[in-house]
């Protein structure tokens, strides 16, 4: 899979820039600050549907827009040609696939499917565990339409039940069984939610040693495991998952009255990392912890690939800080991706060979530009507009 081209009207620091794009490699080349990382953040935020840097959209939208607008076309592994437009901003957002409104925002997640890599994704070794269960469902999100709207569910059904065990805590009454029939709602949703987390973690365990390895030319071995009240053992399936999730709520249904939470459930569970067998949170070097969490991306593409289109890889400054023997190291890691979108602030710092992209910051009322190098100077640059 790879994008042929991409639009951005008032989104972060482009008024509008249309920029059409190739197979191989493409580098976004600028100092900081003027807007490459930008289109990386479009990307994903088309893809996975949310930014890879903030939570909620409002800090997309150009200052003084109303909306920001991201058109793009994708040309798929078979060939098709489809379109994903999503529209931010004012009110709730609004998605076209392939020129047709859908329903939710979610029904778009997965059509173009991105591997990204940022400094931010530091948080999968060392943050808190919703930043790995987060690289989860993004993933399992890309790699199957049902699980973001199984999630979105389960999300849904969450704040109902906290919402009643609030009211609950205060003295509220209500009927009897209401709590009961929400405790069944989130078990019948949060356990296939468990379910395919687990078989993500069981998959993932192969490509992203393998990764590793080839990123530190180490044997360190680097283990995942899903840790959750609703597992036993890996071999359960959702019908054992549901049942051990129901019996881990009921042994903390007082707790739960008297803190007004659910305790129990997949948005409690945690993905454990382990790195030479103690845990790389919280024993990882800064160098050791970055390779960890690279190799964790990259190593998820098999299971993207396993059941549709191979993602495009977007690595956000990633170059920089690495000598020339992990650079090269990375540049082995791109092989087999169709498409690969590079920022850096120098250009010498890719070592990679492709296309070479400008960034440019103008004035307030123009915005950042993109220029690509291969194209005519002398004449006008099909593709971007200012």
């Amino acid at each position: 899979m790879w994008v042929e081209r991409l639009e951005l009207v008032d989104f972060r620091s482009y008024r509008r820039a249309e920029l059409e794009l190739t197979r191989g490699v493409s580098v976004l080349v600028g100092p900081n600050g003027r807007g490459k990382t930008n289109v990386i953040e479009a990307l994903h935020r088309v893809a996975v549907g949310a930014s890879h840097r903030i939570a909620g959209d409002a800090a997309l939208v150009r200052e003084g827009a109303a909306d920001a607008v991201v058109r793009t076309a994708i040309r798929t592994d078979d060939d098709r040609q489809r379109s994903i437009d999503v529209q931010l901003g004012s009110g709730r957002t609004r998605a076209q696939v392939d020129g047709q409104p859908v329903r939710r925002s979610a029904d778009a997640v997965g059509v173009l499917r991105v591997i990204a890599f940022a400094p931010e994704d530091l948080a999968l070794v060392r943050g808190d565990p919703s930043d790995r269960r987060r690289y989860l469902d993004q993933l399992l999100s890309q790699r199957r339409a049902s699980y973001a709207a199984a999630l979105a569910e389960y999300e849904r059904i969450l704040r109902q039940r906290n919402a009643l065990l609030k009211d609950l805590r205060g003295g509220a009454t209500g009927p009897a069984d209401a709590l009961l029939a929400w405790t069944e709602q989130l078990v019948a949703h949060g356990a296939p939610l468990v379910a395919a987390r687990l078989a993500a973690v069981v998959a993932l365990r192969g490509p992203v040693t393998e990764a590793h390895e080839r990123l530190t030319g180490s044997s360190v071995p680097v283990t995942l495991t899903y840790r959750s009240d609703a597992l036993v053992d890996e071999t359960q399936d959702v019908a054992a998952i549901a049942d051990a999730l129901r019996r881990a709520l009921a042994d903390v249904a007082g707790e739960e009255r008297r803190r007004g939470i659910t305790l129990v459930g997949p948005h409690r569970d945690e993905l454990v990392i382990t790195l030479d067998g103690l845990p790389a949170r919280t024993t990882a070097s800064q160098g050791e912890a970055w390779s960890v969490a690279l190799a964790c991306k990259v190593g998820s593409a098999p299971l993207l690939t396993g059941v549709g289109d191979r993602p495009v890889l977007l690595l956000d400054d990633v170059f920089s800080e690495l000598d020339d023997v992990r650079r090269a190291r990375v540049a082995d890691l791109c092989d087999g991706f169709d498409q690969i979108l590079v920022t850096a602030a120098v250009d010498a710092d890719v070592p990679l060979p492709g296309r070479r992209i400008d960034v440019r910051r103008e004035d307030d009322a123009t915005g950042s530009t993109l220029h690509p190098r291969d194209l005519d100077a002398s004449g006008p640059l099909p593709g971007v507009t200012t």
